[in-house]
């Protein structure tokens, strides 16, 4: 499988730069929210959404070098995911996050809140100061996005009448506005055509399709190493993905045990092997593949480049995690 740090080799050395600038932007107004912000920016992570600022600015400026806007952007990108992060972990009452202790986990949740609001409202601050005033409308319908999904989630827990497409549109405004939005925002920055613009946002949001959908695979297939969290535990707190609202079209009793909340001891294991057993997991494959090939067609507008290549090899790469 090709590794990320491989696939972000043209953005490498922006990113570093990116993971340095994030410390220094969000300020020492107060110890405890520096402390938690520098917990959250020194965790590390793939720093996926904003590698796809880059590439993408990298890919629309071909005779130039990235401007400071588009190093800002991505920066802003960060803390939008990053303060979205630290609210999910609060409301799944989560203690570690890929091995590392949450916010809730090192302060507690009232910190935690707040801390999330800081970052969203310095994001917002240094967005106005992008003075770009298309971008700003783009990246505020994200954090509107990302509310609205968070509570359609919690709205449909446990819920078995949950349609694909609702789980769809839920996804999108969790995961995919971000990447949507903030790709166009780059190329925006860059002075693309307003339909080079709609391209990217579309590359956005296929590739954070086919990224959620990935994720909700393997939280049926995957180790608990390697998911830093115990198997179907999205399934178990009541958030039903693509693979078992494929399954619960075969299997019946899976809405049962669903409909009760888990509330037997042998339940929640016996749910995990109704949707292994199922299609559901081979079919949510066949749907992450189309977003991510339909990714791929959305950049065939841009010029040959190797950030270009890497936005390519990228939607490959959300597929292998699969395998």
């Amino acid at each position: 499988m090709t590794s990320v740090t491989s696939l972000f080799a043209s953005v490498e050395a922006d990113l570093y730069l990116l993971s340095e600038n994030l410390k220094n932007l969000i300020g020492a107004s107060h110890p405890i929210l520096y402390a938690a912000a520098e917990h959250l920016f020194g965790a590390g992570g793939k720093r996926l959404r904003p590698a796809i600022v880059l590439l993408v600015s990298r890919a629309t400026i071909t005779n130039s070098k990235i401007t400071p806007r588009h190093r800002r952007l991505a920066e802003i990108t960060e803390m939008i995911h990053t303060a979205s992060l630290v609210h999910d972990d609060v409301i799944d009452e989560s203690d570690v996050r890929r091995t590392v202790p949450t916010v809730n986990s090192l302060f507690n949740n009232r910190i935690a809140v707040l801390a999330g609001d800081f970052l969203f409202g310095q994001s917002a601050w240094y967005l106005a100061n992008l003075d770009n005033l298309e971008v700003v409308k783009l990246l505020s319908e994200v954090i509107k996005d990302m509310a609205e999904g968070e509570i359609q989630q919690g709205l449909s827990r446990f819920d078995t009448t949950t349609t694909i497409e609702g789980y769809l549109a839920k996804t999108y405004n969790k995961t995919a506005s971000l990447m949507a939005n903030s790709a166009k925002a780059a190329g925006c920055l860059s002075g693309v055509s307003d339909q080079v613009a709609e391209n990217l946002y579309h590359y956005g949001r296929n590739l954070g399709l086919a990224f959620q959908i990935v994720d909700d695979i393997l939280d049926f297939t995957a180790s608990t190493d390697v998911l830093g969290k115990p198997a179907g535990s999205d399934l178990v707190s009541g958030n039903l993905t693509a693979p078992v609202l494929f399954a619960l079209e075969e299997k019946p009793y899976l809405e049962v045990l669903i409909e009760r909340e888990f509330a037997q001891p042998e339940d929640k294991e016996q749910a995990l092997a109704l949707v292994r057993d199922s299609k559901g997991i081979q079919r949510s494959r066949e749907m992450a593949a189309k977003y991510a090939q339909a990714a791929v067609k959305n950049i065939s507008v841009l010029k040959p480049s190797e950030s270009k290549q890497a936005l390519i090899d990228l939607s490959d790469y959300v597929l292998s995690r699969l395998y």
